[in-house]
């Protein structure tokens, strides 16, 4: 098999002939790489020769790829693109700055974003970059300095964990849905009501069976209702006036408080476990990643 070295003796003619194709124009790409249109030129003409094919159709005035031409610059741009992400992601975090934070999209959406813009009053320094993802990640596999996690310390022997706020559970529904419908007097009065139920496929989530059973009514009574496999979804949902979910204090209070979404009944669901900010034992933090951490763990529970 050949090497790439063998087929293109110049990895610079590929950064030369990205520009050339995206630009139909050998001058304009010398004056976006600082050469001279001559030097472009001549890098178009080796790469051509050590491909054996034309990449440009030269028309009067003006370049245009050739079909094989075209293939080629594909993927070529697909290639320097990566390179150029994982470069800069590199810089990013030689210069201290770049920290990223992997957690649910419930977490992003309902927490973190609401809370964005004093962050980056507090950590102006900062790029953080927010990953989510529908399952827990191996942040030490994927590079990943801090992580949000629901549960206890103990789940991951292979982390540190600090909590940012504890598992506490209330039913919410939409102002809209609670005009047309009677308001619980007693949680059992919610058995009559529209249920929306958290499938969460991967993570571990209480139930609506587990919040009727804390108040001491069989679970066997609770409705099926409506089953959604994303919290984002579930929360759109209550506030489309679909029904009644549970919400999770830290995530729905911001919610609650701006009206957006009602509280039911004064029983409240406290499971014992947590979210947490985590960060692998075998990683050092960068300063920056330390400070990302230390801002999670000031921050309270309401949006």
């Amino acid at each position: 098999m050949e090497s790439l070295r063998s087929l293109v003796p110049s990895m610079g003619s590929l950064v030369v002939f990205e520009a050339a194709g995206r630009l139909s124009s050998f001058t304009a790409a010398a004056q976006e790489l600082h050469m001279t249109q001559a030097a472009v030129s001549y890098a178009i003409g080796r790469l051509e020769t050590d491909l054996g094919c034309a990449l440009f159709l030269r028309e009067h005035r003006r370049v245009r790829l050739s079909e094989a031409g075209a293939r080629f610059h594909a993927d070529v741009t697909i290639g320097l693109s990566h390179i150029q992400r994982s470069a800069q992601d590199l810089r990013a975090v030689a210069t201290g700055s770049h920290v990223t934070l992997a957690c649910s999209t419930a977490f992003a959406a309902y927490w973190m974003v609401p809370r964005m813009a004093r962050f980056r009053e507090d950590l102006p320094q900062v790029d953080l970059r927010i990953q989510t993802a529908d399952r827990d990640l191996d942040l030490l596999g994927e590079g990943i300095p801090l992580g949000i996690r629901g549960g206890a310390p103990a789940d991951w022997p292979q982390y540190h964990a600090r909590a940012v706020a504890s598992e506490e559970i209330y039913p919410v529904c939409s102002a809209g849905y609670l005009a047309r419908t009677q308001p619980p007097a007693r949680p059992a009065d919610l058995l009559a009501h529209q249920l929306i139920h958290l499938e969460e496929p991967f993570r571990s989530a209480a139930t609506w069976k587990d919040w009727f059973g804390a108040v001491g009514i069989d679970p066997r009574q609770v409705p099926r209702g409506l089953q959604i496999n994303d919290y984002v979804l579930v929360i759109q949902s209550v506030i489309e006036g679909q029904g009644v979910a549970l919400g999770w204090h830290h995530l729905v209070a911001g919610l609650v408080a701006k009206g957006v979404l009602v509280r039911l009944t004064d029983h409240v669901l406290t499971t014992g476990k947590g979210f947490h900010v985590i960060w692998p034992k075998e990683a050092p933090l960068s300063r920056a990643a330390c400070d990302v951490r230390d801002w999670l763990l000031a921050q309270g529970p309401a949006g």
